[in-house]
This record gives structure tokens, C-alpha cells and sequence, in this order.
């Protein structure tokens, strides 16, 4: 096959991913919850061991190996948030935030988590599967909402029920669930909020969900295609199929130095772009090496960036790695440890390491 050179695109990387609550209306199998074990099936148990199963049917992949410590609690919309966002703000020059969960739209208080990161500098991103967007959207519009990732896993109620736990793989539930995220779609076009697409594909068999996806949703949205993580090259196989049936042609890369994740533009026949998001090999180069994860099958995620968590006892703590929540600190531990250096020092390696290679 004939390869062809596509420009490079470099940035520096300025996210930070928040944690803002628990509580989902989904039960989807593959789910890594951010890392944290679910807060609704172990509301006993404030410091572990945690359960891995419970009532609630839902999925935290890495919470059998990844030594948590603590459960996830709502983020309040108070100065103590403030303040969080200001130190990592400053530690990092960060510039954006992703409000995550769970589902962060079940956040009673999302629109002024929203407006207390705008004020504090951030560019202020959220990712969704929808089920109450329409609800709150406006509001957080108002509040400086700039962008909404919905994920989406299905455009029928069957295919939408097929991921999720078989107690709950119910077709009139999974339905209601579609037709909110639509509406929430709907209300971001409405509100002047921008909007995408993340479809995660495990593997081949799920080639005919993806294509109907793209035909419903890209003409609207951005669309990007996810590998998932704990599938490996077989789900990045299968995106890399789907992406020749649909005969897409590469245009660009877009690598953010500093972290793990990155992603390819592919422009389709008929002139849209599709994205195809996976992750780079990048470790810490001190803290990763001696970890039991690192090689090239067991290391998921690499490190994709600093989150940050409240839990129950009204604590912040930073997190750098979703199989490896042991390495968890509470903020004012994380902003004077060698791992903040560490961050920094690898991000500015690595933007001049690469940005020199584009020069070359």
C-alpha cells in the first residue's frame, strides 16, 4: 500500500479532566467509570475493600486491579472547587476542563460547576451520553458551556441494550434513552453549543452499528471513532476496517504532546471528516517504569492526562492513571510532589521533540 505523508499538527497539552459525581442512568459493560469503583453498590464500605458487583448493574473495568482508595462523591459548585481549579490552573497553565462522571448532566448543581470554571480561566468542555441534556443544557450554555462529546452507542433501542448489563438490556428503556439524547443533540444546535460524536467500537461485529451511526449522526456532528480499551488491537483493527469500507482518506494528525491521546482526521467521499481518537504510547518516565502494567498489552490508557476527584470526605485528589488509582494524591500533596515536575518536564520534552521531528 502506497503510504502517503499527512501533515502533523503539535499542541501542548492544557486538559483537565474532573470527576464532577457518580450516579449514571447507564449500565454499559465496558465502562471505566473514570476509574473509581461505583458509588451506588458500595455506599457501605467508605475506604474499601470495594465491591465490584452490585445492584446497580454497572461497570468500573479496572476496579478489580487498580488499588482505589476512595469512592466518588458529587463535586460541590463552592469556592473549595474554585480554588482546586486556580492551583491546578496555575501548576499546568491549563486552559480547558472536562466535566466527566458518570453522567455529568445527573449533577444537580452542573450548570454552576460550569460557570465556576469559566471564571476561573477554562475553556469548559462536558462528556455525555445525553439522558438529561435537555434539561440542563440551556442553563449551562448560559453558564459558558463551550462543547458537548455525546457518547453514543447505538441508533436503535436493540443495539443500544445489547452493551448494556443483561439485567437492564430492556428495548422501551434503551429507546426513552435514544430519543433523549436527540433532544439533547438538538438543544446544543438550539443554544449555540458545539457538539460531537464519541463511538466506541470493540470490535468488527459492531461494523454495521458504527456505519449507521455515521450515516445518522456526521452530517450534524463531529464524529470520532474510539478505540476500546480493554479490547487492544482488535478494536483498533476494526476501526481501521470500517474507516476502508467507508473509503476515508487520512488528512491529518493531531498529537497533543505531554499525554497518550491523539487523533487522525479522515475526510469521507462525500467531503465530511471523521476523527479516529487512539492512544500513544506515552508513560511517565519515572513513575510508569516500574509499574506491573508497563508493556506493550496490559498499559491501556498510558498516561492520558491529570484528573481530579472529590470523595466522601470532602477531600480533592489528582489522579494520573485509571489502572493504577493507587498513585491517587490529594491536591495539596500532588502540587509540591516530584510527579507535578515530572508532568511538566515531560510535556516540554516532548513538544519539542516532536514539533523538532515536523521541522525535520
Amino acid at each position: 500500500m502506497l503510504r502517503v505523508e499527512i501533515p502533523a499538527h503539535i499542541d501542548r497539552d492544557a486538559t483537565l479532566r474532573v470527576k464532577i459525581h457518580d450516579a449514571c442512568g447507564f449500565t454499559c459493560t465496558f465502562c471505566h467509570n473514570e476509574g473509581t469503583p461505583v458509588a451506588a453498590d458500595n455506599r457501605h464500605r467508605p475506604a474499601g475493600p470495594f465491591a465490584i458487583a452490585g445492584p446497580s448493574g454497572r461497570m468500573s473495568i479496572y476496579a478489580t486491579t487498580n488499588g482505589a482508595t476512595f469512592l466518588p462523591a458529587p463535586v460541590p459548585d463552592d469556592q473549595t472547587f474554585a480554588h482546586a481549579l486556580v492551583a491546578l490552573r496555575n501548576a499546568f497553565e491549563l486552559t480547558e476542563l472536562h466535566l466527566t462522571g458518570g453522567e455529568p448532566t445527573l449533577h444537580p448543581a452542573v450548570a454552576g460547576l460550569t460557570r465556576i470554571a469559566v471564571d476561573a480561566g477554562y475553556r469548559v468542555a462536558m462528556t455525555s451520553n445525553g439522558e438529561r441534556g435537555e434539561r440542563v443544557i440551556p442553563e449551562c450554555a448560559t453558564a459558558g458551556l463551550d462543547r458537548v462529546n455525546f457518547s453514543i452507542f447505538g441508533t436503535t433501542a436493540t443495539e443500544l441494550a445489547e452493551v448494556q448489563h443483561t439485567r437492564f438490556r430492556n428495548p422501551v428503556l434503551a429507546q426513552r434513552k435514544i430519543d433523549a439524547l436527540q433532544r439533547s443533540i438538538a438543544t446544543c444546535a438550539e443554544h449555540g453549543v458545539r457538539a460531537s460524536a464519541n463511538i466506541v467500537v470493540p470490535d468488527h461485529t459492531h461494523a454495521p452499528r458504527v456505519h449507521r451511526l455515521l450515516d445518522e449522526y456526521s452530517p450534524r456532528l463531529t464524529v470520532r471513532l474510539l478505540n476500546s480499551l480493554d479490547r487492544g488491537a482488535v478494536s483498533i483493527q476494526a476501526i481501521e476496517r470500517v474507516l476502508a469500507e467507508r473509503g476515508a482518506v487520512a488528512e491529518a494528525h493531531y498529537v497533543t504532546a505531554g499525554v497518550s491521546g491523539a487523533r487522525t482526521a479522515y475526510r469521507l467521499p462525500d467531503g465530511r471528516r471523521v476523527y479516529f481518537k487512539q492512544i500513544r504510547p506515552v508513560r511517565l518516565p519515572r513513575t510508569c517504569a516500574g509499574c506491573r502494567f508497563n508493556n506493550g498489552t496490559d498499559c491501556e490508557e498510558g498516561f492520558y492526562g491529570i484528573r481530579l476527584y472529590y470523595d466522601r470526605s470532602g477531600t480533592f485528589h489528582v489522579g494520573v492513571c485509571i489502572q493504577r488509582m493507587d498513585l491517587c494524591m490529594p491536591l495539596p500533596q500532588f502540587l509540591t510532589s516530584p510527579l507535578r515536575h515530572e508532568i511538566l518536564t515531560l510535556r516540554r520534552a516532548e513538544y519539542h521533540r516532536l514539533t523538532a521531528r515536523r521541522a525535520g
